[in-house]
């Protein structure tokens, strides 16, 4: 598709073994939402995407894969995450206690504290949160008919 205008990446995680399971999730239809932290924005010196925007999925070799549309965005607590936004991450939690704490595991690593420029970065139950939905619209890439 080489008159496809640009689009800003859609990154998962960091590139590795768990960017690559929630690709996979993506293009098999079992994650339809995402949470980030409203701080990455600000970091970044973004807003959180418009409803509409399409965005470029990126895998952890730095490709294309499909492109998602953004159909919801929500800034919220996290205390206020809901069972159903557990449930549509596709992650494989049941409850939004066991998604939090593996969503801590991640916010608090170190990888994610250097990227945040803070070392002692720790989130509570008043810490923003972007829950965005997405849909896929097009699979690109090498793999793109087999899906």
């Amino acid at each position: 598709m080489p008159n496809r205008e640009a689009l800003k990446p859609f990154l998962l995680a960091f590139p590795g073994p768990l960017r690559d399971r929630l690709v996979a999730a993506v293009l098999d239809g079992r994650k339809v939402s995402t949470t980030g932290l409203f701080v990455e924005y600000q970091v970044e010196q973004e807003d959180p995407p418009p409803l509409g925007e399409r965005a470029a999925l990126i895998d952890s070799d730095g490709r294309e894969i499909a492109v998602l549309e953004i159909t919801e965005v929500r800034i919220l607590r996290l205390g206020d995450i809901d069972l159903q936004h557990v449930l549509d991450e596709g992650e494989g939690d049941t409850s939004v206690a066991g998604w939090r704490e593996g969503h801590e595991r991640f916010w608090h690593s170190e990888e994610m504290r250097e990227a945040l420029g803070d070392p002692e970065f720790t989130v509570d139950d008043d810490t923003l949160v972007v829950a965005e939905r997405f849909r896929v619209v097009e699979r690109i890439g090498p793999d793109a008919a087999q899906g």
